[in-house]
């Protein structure tokens, strides 16, 4: 006696395919939720680390060059951006020559933001100054160089200053450039110590 199999089809349903996916959305949703504060830390000690970089790049070109250059920051009252400068006529940077020209603004303005998601420069509580000098409030102004430039000189000097940065997950960092030397280091402000941490 012969026995027929039956053949089943082999795949799946078009319900069984609808959970299938239903069900890795939910775990994928899970997962992002759980990842999602690890990548704002990224994305904030990676826009420090830019930041401290950019003010490096900016130190050796005005040695290489010969001519001061650096940044200049601009607040907009929604966002702070900065450019790069370099001196055009040999007496430092200063903010009516850029805009007369005479210093040479040498790149578009540039948003934290827009290479961070989430970044941006900011004081989001409030803070010991990273100086040892008075606290500072939240919503401070986070650009602390007494001016708007910060410049670099030919012999490797700088402005002295910090420059606050703030991530989406309220983790406050702090980019210190000391002026003699123009080295740049980079902070992170422990709320359990409160205390700035050298990263």
């Amino acid at each position: 006696m012969r026995h027929r199999c039956r053949d089943t089809a082999h795949g799946w349903s078009l319900v069984e395919l609808v959970m299938a996916i239903g069900v890795s959305l939910v775990v994928g949703g899970f997962a992002l939720a759980a990842f999602g504060p690890l990548a704002a830390s990224a994305r904030a000690v990676g826009a420090a680390r830019h930041l401290a970089a950019t003010l490096q790049r900016e130190r050796l070109e005005a040695i290489r060059s010969g001519r001061a250059g650096g940044l200049r920051f601009h607040d907009d009252g929604t966002t702070i951006a900065y450019e790069r400068v370099a001196d055009g006529n040999g007496n430092g940077l200063r903010n009516a020559e850029i805009d007369d020209g005479i210093d040479v603004v040498r790149s578009p303005r540039v948003r934290v933001a827009d290479a961070f998601a989430g970044v941006r420069f900011a004081i989001v509580d409030a803070v010991p100054s990273i100086d040892g000098g008075p606290g500072l409030a939240a919503g401070a102004d986070p650009i602390r160089l007494g001016s708007s430039i910060l410049a670099f000189a030919s012999a490797g000097s700088a402005t002295s200053g910090t420059l606050y940065l703030a991530s989406a997950d309220r983790r406050q960092f702090a980019v210190r450039i000391l002026g003699a030397t123009g080295r740049v280091r980079i902070f992170e402000f422990d709320r359990t110590a409160r205390a700035w941490v050298a990263r």
